[in-house]
C-alpha cells in the first residue's frame, strides 16, 4: 500500500495539473532554478533530482492555469496565516498556490509547493481551523514524508512509469487531478498522526486555539452524513479508513487531536480563533465560493454546511449565509424552493452587508414565481450596483419593461 501511495504522491506533481492558483508574490521566471532548497535539503541522487526537475516544471505550468486564484489580497491573507503558524523563517521555504475548486483538500510537495483548495476555505469556521490544516501540511513537508515514501519505491521502473505518464485530456483531467490530490500525497497513517501532532504544536506556539483541529473532522464527517442522507445511500464517513483511505479513522482522529489539544492548551497562552477576521478576509470571494459549491448539486451537504456555519443562534444567519442559502434553494428549484429562496435573499438584503448578488438572485427567484414587475425591479437594482457584471447584457434584457 505504501508503494502505491508513493506512486500517487509523485504522480500528483508530475501529471499535468489544470487546477492551481498563484502566490501573491510575483511568479518566478520560467527559467528559475529547478532545484530549490527546502530547509537546506538538496536532492540526494539522480532519482530525486529528476523528481525536483519535474516538480519545477509543473509549478511553471500551475502559474499559467486558468484556475489560478490570483487575488493578491486573498493570497496574502492565507500566506499570512501560514507564516504566523510556522514562523516567518520557516514559511520562507514555501510557495503557496490557491486552487479554485469546491472540494476540501490541501497538500504539500517535497520541494515546498503548498496547494490549498478554495473548497477548504469555504468549510473553515475561523482562522484557527485554517491554521490547523496549514500546520498539518507543513509538518508533512518539514518531516520529508513524501520524500521518505518516494525513497521506498523499489525500482527505477516505478520512477520511469511515472515520468512517462501521458497528458490527461482536459475534460477528464479536472476530475482526475482532484482525485489524485485527494490522496494528500498518499501518506501512511503513522505519518498522518505525526502531522496531526505537529499541527497542534504549531497552533499552540502561534497563539491559536489548539482545539480547532479536532472540530474540522467532526464537521467534515457530519457533512458526509448529510450528503448521504439526502441521496439516500450509506455514508462513507468511516469506511475504508475514514474521510481518506490513508488517514486514521475519523473518530480516532478526533479523539487523538482533542487529547493533544487539551495537553497543549494547559501550557499555551492565548487561544485565539479569529472568526471575524477570517470571514472578513473571505467576504469578497464569498459569491464565487458559494457558486462553486452549489454547482456540486449536493443539497444535503451544502444545507448542513451553511447551517453549521450559521450556528445555533438565529442571528448567526449573516447576510452572506442567507445569500448562499437563497442560491442553494433557487438552484434546486423544487416546489416551494423559489419562494424560500426569495425569502432568504430578501432577508440578506434587509440585513445589509451581504453580496450585491443578493439582488440578482432575488429578482430571478421572483420572476420564477410570476412576480414580473418586482423581479425586473430587483434586477435593475442589481445592475445599478454592478453594471460590469459578467451577465449584465442578459439580465438587462430580462429587466427591461415589456413593449406594450
Amino acid at each position: 500500500m505504501i508503494r502505491r501511495a508513493a506512486l500517487l504522491a509523485a504522480a500528483a506533481m508530475l501529471a499535468p495539473l489544470p487546477l492551481a492558483a498563484q502566490d501573491a508574490a510575483p511568479a518566478p521566471a520560467t527559467t528559475a532554478t529547478p532545484l530549490p532548497s527546502a530547509h537546506g535539503y538538496q536532492p540526494q541522487d539522480e532519482l530525486e533530482r529528476g523528481l525536483w526537475y519535474e516538480m519545477a516544471e509543473q509549478e511553471r505550468l500551475l502559474r499559467q492555469s486558468h484556475f489560478l486564484v490570483d487575488d493578491p489580497a486573498l493570497n496574502a491573507y492565507v500566506r499570512g496565516v501560514l507564516c504566523r503558524t510556522v514562523g516567518a523563517e520557516r514559511c520562507a521555504a514555501t510557495r503557496l498556490y490557491l486552487v479554485r475548486t469546491p472540494f476540501f483538500n490541501a497538500s504539500m510537495a517535497p520541494n515546498g509547493a503548498m496547494i490549498v483548495n478554495t473548497g477548504l476555505l469555504l468549510r473553515m469556521r475561523d482562522e484557527a481551523q485554517l491554521a490547523a490544516v496549514l500546520g498539518h501540511e507543513f509538518t508533512h513537508f518539514e518531516q520529508q514524508h513524501s520524500l521518505r515514501l518516494f525513497r521506498n519505491m523499489r525500482t527505477k521502473t516505478d520512477i520511469l512509469s511515472i515520468f512517462s505518464l501521458a497528458p490527461i485530456p482536459y475534460a477528464a483531467g479536472m476530475v482526475g487531478q482532484i482525485a489524485i490530490l485527494s490522496s494528500v500525497f498518499g501518506f501512511n497513517r503513522e505519518m498522518e498522526r505525526e502531522a496531526d501532532a505537529g499541527s497542534i504544536a504549531e497552533l499552540a506556539r502561534a497563539g491559536y486555539d489548539p482545539t480547532a483541529a479536532s472540530t474540522i473532522w467532526q464537521q467534515l464527517g457530519d457533512e458526509m452524513d448529510a450528503t448521504a442522507a439526502e441521496r439516500r445511500h450509506r455514508s462513507r464517513r468511516n469506511s475504508n479508513g475514514g474521510l481518506f483511505a490513508t488517514h486514521p479513522r475519523t473518530t480516532e482522529r478526533m479523539e487523538t487531536l482533542a487529547a493533544l489539544a487539551t495537553q497543549a492548551a494547559a501550557s499555551a497562552g492565548a487561544a485565539e480563533r479569529r472568526a471575524a477576521e477570517y470571514r472578513s478576509n473571505l467576504h469578497a470571494w464569498w459569491p464565487q465560493l458559494i457558486d462553486d459549491q452549489v454547482r456540486l448539486a449536493d443539497f444535503g451537504g451544502t444545507e448542513y454546511l451553511l447551517s453549521t456555519l450559521a450556528g445555533p443562534e438565529p442571528d448567526g444567519w449573516t447576510a452572506d449565509l442567507l445569500y448562499a442559502r437563497g442560491e442553494l434553494y433557487r438552484d434546486r428549484g423544487r416546489e416551494g424552493d423559489f419562494a424560500s429562496a426569495a425569502t432568504f435573499y430578501r432577508q440578506a438584503i434587509d440585513q445589509g452587508g451581504g453580496p450585491e448578488e443578493s439582488w440578482r438572485g432575488y429578482g430571478l427567484a421572483l420572476l420564477r414565481q410570476g412576480h414580473a414587475a418586482e423581479g425586473r425591479a430587483a434586477l435593475r437594482t442589481y445592475l445599478q450596483l454592478k453594471p460590469q457584471a459578467h451577465d449584465a447584457a442578459m439580465l438587462g434584457a430580462m429587466a427591461a419593461e415589456p413593449v406594450t
